[in-house]
């Protein structure tokens, strides 16, 4: 239907995608839209991943939005009432009417003539193509691929008589009641499933080549709870809100203003809870100083019980080989499994995996710069939703989508129907930098050549700081000089808005 327009066309129903739509419907009543969703269902992350144990970690009074209140009594909360939260924002504000589902977007081309976006989806259920011109383009499709997590080449795979697992294909039949297993892996997911494992496994053991920092926490937060009870239900959620973003800025900042105190910290923290039996210095003693990689959050500290109770253990070494019966290490020791869960990762994407062209050509991101760490040099009409490594994704989330707004109502404002950045004469010598800075998890390094540079002055530098970002995204000029406001050479037939499209 190459005919069908719409003002704003969000790719993404995942938490970005239903919180965009909501700031669009809120700020900008007189655009139409809709949601473009690669899958058959609403949630992204909290959908897709099955795996036991499935959780936030981060509090939910960050991660959840800005405008809803988060209700229930934990704040790490488990993927499904992260998910439910996603659908009753979508239902009780009548954005599940604008998603389109089984529509996952394969490219996007930019019309200069025209000013405007035609985004082509192919629909899962009938293999057919849809096109749809769009004024305005909002990505939210997450930053990594749903069509497979990363999983290194082990050598001897294929030998191994059990099952190999992957958490992003986690299979809804695996049983591993009374069986040994070997997770590969110490980040945030392998920290969660472990536990769980734990509690019906024989054994599990997890198999790392490096420590990682671990931070016990409650899973409920009993200020909030407090507040709860004696303020109206908005203001205790603002406040609670306020003050887990000030303490989570506190805490980044320490790291590296005194990286070492806040090491010695966190490891003294760790090392009471697993006790003097463990290998502490071996096993739990990271190489790196924390929030050069995420922290891992042990919620009521249910990975340290595991370990401290003898359901699960902690291997630190190299594979040589997978064996018929487990994990050969190049100790010359062997893992014995049942089942391999490689937890070994995500694998980053830019943009869903979608091909972008602008005037017929192809447009490559990585030889862009980063204009507010949501849009790109020289590449009109596009912006993109990517949270902190160091905070609650949905802080970004929030602020991108407003900023969206505040865009469209100035370009209505303006009469402009084209906002593109570009480097202005004063930052035509600004050097490339890497777009993320002093963050060494490999599932970014893998990738970071794909992604844009940041710049070493306003508006192009990337900060990875949501009390600076406020300021900058939420209640800087709009037209600052960066970013250029033109109109098309022609204009286009927009007879068939979101009341057709819908």
């Amino acid at each position: 239907m190459t005919n069908e327009y719409v003002d704003v066309i969000i790719v993404g129903a995942g938490l970005s995608g239903i919180g965009s739509a909501y700031h669009l419907q809120e700020k900008c009543p007189d655009k139409s839209y809709l949601i473009l969703e690669g899958r058959e269902s609403l949630g992204g992350t909290w959908d897709l991943f099955r795996y036991p144990g499935i959780r936030s970690d981060s509090d939910m009074f960050t991660l959840g939005y800005n405008f809803k209140p988060w209700r229930e009594g934990k704040a790490i909360a488990d993927g499904q009432s992260i998910l439910n939260y996603v659908r009753e924002t979508s239902a009780e504000n009548g954005i599940d009417k604008h998603i389109r589902y089984q529509h996952l977007v394969r490219e996007a081309r930019w019309s200069g003539k025209q000013g405007c976006w035609t985004v082509t989806a192919e629909r899962g259920d009938t293999g057919a193509t849809v096109t749809i011109r769009c004024g305005f383009l909002l990505m939210c499709s997450g930053y990594y691929s749903y069509k497979q997590g990363y999983t290194p080449d082990f050598n001897g795979r294929d030998d191994f008589k059990g099952k190999i697992v992957h958490p992003q294909q986690w299979p809804g039949d695996l049983d591993y009641r009374g069986k040994k297993v070997v997770v590969i892996g110490s980040g945030a997911t392998a920290v969660t499933l472990i536990p769980e494992m734990a509690a019906d496994a024989e054994h599990v053991v997890m198999l790392q080549r490096s420590p990682t920092y671990m931070v016990s926490m409650p899973d409920t937060d009993w200020i909030a709870n407090i507040l709860r009870k004696i303020l109206p239900e908005k203001m205790a959620y603002a406040i609670t809100r306020w003050k887990n973003i000030r303490f989570q800025q506190f805490v980044y900042r320490q790291t590296r203003k005194a990286p070492e105190k806040v090491r010695n910290k966190l490891l003294k923290l760790a090392r009471k809870e697993l006790g003097p039996d463990c290998d502490f210095d071996t096993n739990f003693t990271p190489r790196y100083n924390p929030w050069d990689q995420r922290l891992c959050l042990v919620p009521n500290a249910d990975f340290f019980h595991a370990v401290r109770d003898g359901g699960a253990s902690v291997v630190t070494g190299r594979i040589e080989r997978f064996t018929e019966n487990g994990v050969l290490l190049e100790s010359g020791d062997e893992l014995e499994a049942d089942i391999i869960v490689t937890a070994t990762g995500l694998d980053l994407c830019l943009l869903g995996d979608a091909q972008f062209y602008a005037n017929g050509q192809p447009i490559d991101f990585a030889d862009s710069f980063s204009y507010k760490s949501m849009m790109f040099s020289d590449v009109p009409n596009l912006v993109s939703t990517f949270g902190y490594i160091n905070a609650s994704w949905t802080l970004k989330a929030d602020l991108t989508a407003e900023f969206v707004c505040r865009l469209l109502n100035h370009m209505d404002e303006t009469e402009t129907r084209v906002c593109t950045p570009r480097l202005r004469n004063e930052d035509k010598d600004m050097p490339g930098l890497p777009w993320i800075a002093d963050f060494s998890s490999n599932y970014i390094q893998r990738k970071i050549h794909l992604l844009p540079k940041q710049g070493d002055r306003d508006p192009w530098i990337n900060t990875q700081n949501y009390i600076a970002d406020k300021k900058v995204i939420r209640e800087g000029a709009i037209d600052d000089g960066a970013l250029q406001f033109t109109n098309p050479e022609q204009e286009i037939d927009a007879g068939h808005l979101a009341s057709d499209a819908a």
